[in-house]
């Protein structure tokens, strides 16, 4: 059955003109960054050119076979050609409207048109032979009969054609992958190469290289790597690369090292990939010798093989019977037995033979969660299969998750035909629990890449879609042109227009029965007049959608503060993850959490960068400090008068360098081009000339320091100043950039004619530059003292904050004046935003002799661009629907599972989740965080630590709401007897200072001892009080 269908079918556009369009793209052969920029974070330009150059062909456009489609053609290959010559079928449709004579094929062809306007689509009728099959890079089968697999993987493996074969049947699956003898993997993992720096290297048979400690090795033995900039070993720079043996987390030996020079100081070690060549079988080999299982769940380690002959019964059965075993029915499932009973003797292996009779009993029916997650792995094996990026299956991978299946035994009559849109969802669980399915109340928070795909999955499983059932939907955010590559939902039209509108207009097209409430209001404590109590009772449960931790983690306390069940996932390129979060049983999403990236100390960034990312993130500073923190305080100044006063509770330092910074603003206000670019040139020459020139001057090259090192070695690299060349690219881009940036500050018009701002530039007269006797920090803790330090004696800046202040025009004599102030914006390749912080992180790195990088790579850096697929972004929301199957089904703790995957190795991993740690209060009393104490009514603080002693035995001694203090045993005893007689509610209100929210509750933490328990103090979980109806 094909949930997806009914997106697709609806025509909207003419392929003529659309396959003209094509045409021309295909001329230029040219990769639109701006639409592909979050997949070519993950799959790299040279990756991307073989995936435009491949054609694909697609067999069989059920749910599963048009999940492939969108996902391929998303991904942006050269062509997809469609073949399904059977009509649709109602399964098939959105509604009854259409013709059940039409093909698949060209049923759904206008609307996979609409996806991405460079991928030629075609459609086919007729028969699959050899020489039409030559024309493809790529064949992908999609739940194709299995004399069909091997009929056409035989003549693929003969004409060294990529061959893919995908199977959903119910909530079983497999994929089968046949990439030909000799096919080259050219990056394995997708793993940028590591780099290290090194301390030492030994001069000996077998050299011994020791790394610097900040960073630990991560290779393995057997890999290779390279030198450079290694002062006296010199020949190691030369090598060509070494395969090492690791001996330690910070060392490894190589080859003979002994003939070398002696080993002085400085040098990296970077890995260097090596291709790798795997072969294949063709598909009847593998299923004759029962070799090249994948395995996709280690702790279903024997269902592999029990599926291996399963699967082959099944398709024996359709064979005899021409059609799949009836959706539960003992009479089919104990023939499908019998044949995989034959098939397991052949290929001596042990049967499970329960998992026999799930799979007959759910083998003719289909999910959108399961098509959504084999064709997602499909779809990623598919570019694998273009490109040799990333290793692939090898060879044939199962997946189940009949932990999804109901338990409870049900009459076959249960899983029966009603002749609904949704049959072949019934087929597997059954129309009692498709009715609950349609009633659901879920609040999806993002309608981002995550959000379509869920939006996209509930509708077509039903969800929110019965008389009683809704789908709310948020996300604040507008459509840009970068969404379009994975948020299958949007086309080029919704650019600018807000995702959560265009998301619910699209989903009611595909179930118009879909009953959903769109929003665009962020999430947070400022917005809990609209998504309050009511809204959060009303709902069955929650789905994250969300690019932040903040977000999630407030969701995740909303949704135990309501106990509600939470549906949480996330993507990073290949990489994946999914959890869900069920009341009383599993532990919150906030429980346990990756550690906090590694910031760059201060000092690494300001003088001592030793990699490219220290110098795009000292430009992405530079660029916020400039061009947007300089403009608020000048606006703040003229605008705010506390303004100064505020500054007045900074310290001297700040204050001073914050009035310097003003002064310079307006009084070197620029009035035309030429001065911006006057500006820019002596920018460069203060950044890359004198600022260099001053470290040298506190630093020497020569330096040694107290124990006897040189002072420029291991991290710390001597920089080298830079004189202005207008005819290096580099230089020019930079004071093109900062002239037109300062321009937009001061509304003067900008310019990009080169050879004028080259000539403006040359003519800039430059002061010399002396070096100063400055004190310049190495390291954190010298940077701390030297604070401390300023502090303590601001006199010299004060007198100096008063002389500038005195020398700033008052905000009375220019009234109405602001400068603009510039918002980092990444997507804008015509705002030289990017272009300023690539020329100036290059610079920096000439200075320091760092490998430069290209403004692709800068962008993702300094944007902080999570790298994204959509074939990792589809097969999580499958994964995460499979849960809300057991969410709805109220499933014990063991059948959930929380998925940790990365597409590229591939891996899979399916953990239990955690159970909620418990507290202990007394023997017999434990509380988990779902826990909490409620009182309801308005009542007097005498009354509310009665109610703790007489109910709880627990003795409160003291109370507070927020960080206000409401009640404390230490309190004098007029104001204790005063607060005793005072209603909770009031107490807030007079104590806090603040109205009492909204809300219908306040929420109190309490300390207390236990009185049982000769008054030991007790943890307890906190109250939520209700002061209101």
């Amino acid at each position: 059955m094909n949930y997806i269908y009914s997106y697709f079918f609806k025509q909207q556009q003419q392929q003529q003109t659309n396959n003209k369009t094509t045409d021309k793209m295909e001329v230029e052969q040219k990769i639109d960054d701006a639409l592909y920029s979050r997949q070519l974070y993950v799959l790299s330009h040279e990756a991307m050119q073989k995936i435009t150059s491949t054609n694909v062909l697609v067999v069989g456009l059920t749910g599963l076979g048009i999940e492939i489609v969108k996902d391929v053609v998303l991904a942006g290959v050269k062509s997809v050609t469609l073949y399904d010559d059977e009509p649709v079928r109602i399964t098939d449709l959105s509604s009854q409207n259409h013709k059940l004579v039409k093909r698949r094929s060209d049923a759904c062809i206008q609307k996979v048109v609409e996806l991405n306007n460079y991928v030629r689509i075609n459609s086919h009728t007729g028969e699959l032979t050899e020489e039409f099959l030559s024309g493809f890079q790529v064949v992908v089968l999609a739940n194709q009969s299995l004399s069909t697999q091997l009929r056409i993987n035989e003549i693929c493996h003969r004409n060294k054609i990529k061959f893919i074969a995908s199977e959903t049947r119910g909530v079983f699956g497999s994929i089968f992958n046949d990439f030909g003898e000799g096919f080259q993997v050219v990056d394995t993992n997708g793993e940028n190469p590591a780099s290290y720096m090194v301390s030492a290297v030994s001069q000996d048979k077998t050299g011994v290289v020791t790394l610097v400690d900040e960073q630990k090795l991560q290779l393995q033995d057997g890999d290779f790597i390279t030198f450079k900039e290694i002062n006296g070993m010199t020949q190691l720079n030369d090598l060509p690369p070494q395969k090492i043996k690791v001996i330690s987390p910070y060392t490894f030996s190589i080859g003979d090292t002994s003939a070398f020079g002696l080993y002085t100081n400085g040098g990296y070690v970077t890995e260097v990939k090596q291709p790798k060549t795997v072969n294949f079988q063709p598909l009847k080999t593998v299923l004759e010798k029962a070799e090249g299982l994948f395995t996709s769940d280690d702790f279903k380690f024997d269902h592999p093989y029990t599926l291996l002959a399963g699967f082959q019964a099944i398709h024996a059965f359709n064979e005899t019977h021409k059609h799949f075993p009836r959706p539960h029915n003992k009479q089919d499932a104990e023939e499908v037995l019998k044949t995989a009973k034959e098939f397991a003797t052949k290929l001596d292996i042990e049967l499970k033979e329960k998992l026999i009779e799930q799979l007959s009993f759910v083998a003719s029916g289909d999910t959108v969660g399961l098509a959504a997650v084999i064709g997602g792995i499909t779809g990623q094996e598919v570019l694998k299969a273009a490109s040799g990026k990333f290793h692939p299956i090898t060879q044939l991978m199962y997946f189940d998750a009949i932990e999804t299946l109901p338990t409870e035994e049900l009459p076959e009559s249960e899983f029966q035909p009603q002749n609904s849109r949704y049959d072949a969802q019934i087929a597997v669980y059954g129309a009692t629990l498709q009715k609950r399915i349609e009633n659901l109340k879920y609040f999806l928070v993002g309608a981002g890449a995550i959000g379509c795909e869920m939006l996209k999955n509930f509708s077509m499983m039903g969800l929110g879609c019965g008389e009683n059932g809704m789908i709310h939907v948020t996300d604040m955010d507008t459509i840009e042109k970068s969404n379009l590559n994975r948020q299958f939902l949007f086309r080029s039209s919704d650019i600018n227009h807000l995702k959560s509108e265009c998301a619910a207009r699209a989903v009611k097209v595909m179930n118009p029965s879909v009953n959903i409430k769109s929003y665009a209001t962020r999430v947070g404590p400022e917005t809990e007049n609209t998504y309050n109590e009511d809204f959060y009772n009303s709902l069955d449960g929650v789905c994250n959608a969300l690019d932040n931790i903040d977000a999630r983690m407030y969701m995740d306390s909303q949704c135990v503060f309501y106990g509600k069940p939470l549906l949480e996932s996330g993507t990073l390129g290949t990489k994946a993850n999914t959890q869900v979060v069920v009341p009383k049983l599993t532990e919150s999403y906030s429980s346990s959490r990756d550690p906090p990236e590694k910031s760059i100390p201060m000092c690494t960034l300001h003088n001592f960068p030793n990699a490219i990312e220290h110098t795009i993130q000292w430009a992405r500073d530079l660029f916020e400090g400039i061009y947007k923190n300089s403009a608020d305080n000048v606006n703040s100044y003229l605008t705010n008068p506390t303004f100064i006063d505020g500054l007045q509770k900074q310290n001297s330092h700040v204050r001073l360098e914050t009035l310097q910074q003003i002064k310079s603003s307006l009084l070197g206000k620029p009035l035309n081009f030429e001065q911006c670019v006057n500006w820019a040139r002596l920018k460069f020459e203060e950044l890359y000339n004198n600022n260099i020139e001053q470290l040298l001057y506190n630093f020497p090259r020569d330096m040694i320091t107290t124990t006897g090192s040189p002072f420029w070695s291991g991290p710390k690299r001597a920089p080298t100043p830079l004189k202005f060349d207008p005819s290096n690219p580099l230089h020019l881009n930079f004071v093109v950039a900062a002239a037109n940036l300062r321009a937009y500050n001061y509304g003067i018009k900008g310019d990009s004619n080169a050879e004028q701002i080259k000539k403006w530039a040359t003519d800039v007269i430059v002061p010399d530059f002396t070096p100063k006797k400055v004190k310049i920090s190495t390291n954190e803790t010298e940077q701390q003292q030297q604070q401390q330090q300023q502090q303590q004696h601001n006199d010299g800046d004060d007198d100096q904050t008063d002389k500038v202040l005195n020398e700033i025009p008052h905000p009375s004599e220019l009234a109405g004046y602001k400068i603009n102030p510039i918002s980092f914006e990444k997507d804008d390749d015509t705002n030289f935003h990017i272009d300023f912080i690539t020329a100036a992180s290059n610079l920096r790195a000439t200075n320091y002799n760092i490998t430069l990088a290209d403004r692709h790579k800068t962008k993702g850096i300094a944007g902080k661009i999570i790298p994204a697929l959509v074939t990792t972004t589809a097969l999580v929301s499958g994964l995460v629907c499979l849960e809300l199957l057991k969410v709805i089904q109220n499933k014990p703790i063991d059948a959930y599972k929380n998925a940790f995957l990365n597409l590229a190795i591939p891996f899979f991993a399916f953990i239990e989740p955690v159970a909620p740690a418990k507290n202990k209060v007394r023997e017999g009393w434990q509380f988990t965080l779902w826990d909490r104490f409620d009182v309801e009514g308005d009542i007097t603080l005498a009354e509310f630590l009665d109610h703790f002693q007489k109910k709880y035995r627990l003795d409160i001694s003291m109370i507070s709401c927020q960080v206000t203090l409401m009640y404390a045993m230490f309190i004098d005893k007029k104001t204790k007897e005063d607060r005793l007689k005072t209603k909770m509610s009031v107490l807030y209100e007079t104590l806090s200072k603040k109205p009492l929210p909204e809300k219908k509750y306040l929420v109190f933490e309490i300390c207390c001892s236990d009185m049982d328990n000769d008054d030991e103090d007790a943890e307890v979980p906190y109250v939520r009080y209700r002061f209101r109806d």
